[in-house]
């Protein structure tokens, strides 16, 4: 097994307020002296406790065990809608994707998607559709 030295984190931790964090190794924290960094976001009260608050919430073990099953839930209805072409369907959590065989026709489902409100991404070479929806549904 590995660790990583140096993890940082951004967008989500705080629920969409401006923060980011470091996390690093005692080894690579003895080497950064006073004055070595800094942050323009740094130290901000309501941001800081905001991101205490998402960093409680998504660590509970309930919230955790509910992105999962509704997780499960996403892909089982995706698995059933794509069954008839041949599609694969993956994903861990609520991040999920079904793989299409080219972007062409990723591209019309993501417009379609577009069109009726439903918020999707595409990945890979643009032949990948991202299911995505937030943690608390």
């Amino acid at each position: 097994a590995w660790s990583p030295d140096l993890l940082t984190l951004a967008k989500p931790l705080a629920g969409g307020l401006p923060i980011g964090a470091v996390l690093l190794t005692d080894r690579v924290g003895a080497a950064i002296g006073p004055g070595d960094h800094g942050s323009t976001f740094a130290g901000a009260p309501l941001v800081c406790a905001a991101g205490n608050y998402t960093f409680d919430r998504v660590s509970d073990a309930a919230f955790l065990a509910n992105v999962e099953e509704m997780g499960e839930r996403l892909r089982a209805g995706l698995r059933q809608v794509v069954q008839d072409r041949g599609l694969k369907v993956r994903g861990l959590g609520l991040l999920n994707a079904v793989v299409f065989d080219d972007a062409d026709a990723c591209g019309k489902v993501f417009k379609a998607a577009e069109e009726v409100g439903l918020l999707v991404l595409t990945a890979g070479k643009g032949n990948v559709l991202r299911v995505a929806p937030a943690l608390t549904v």
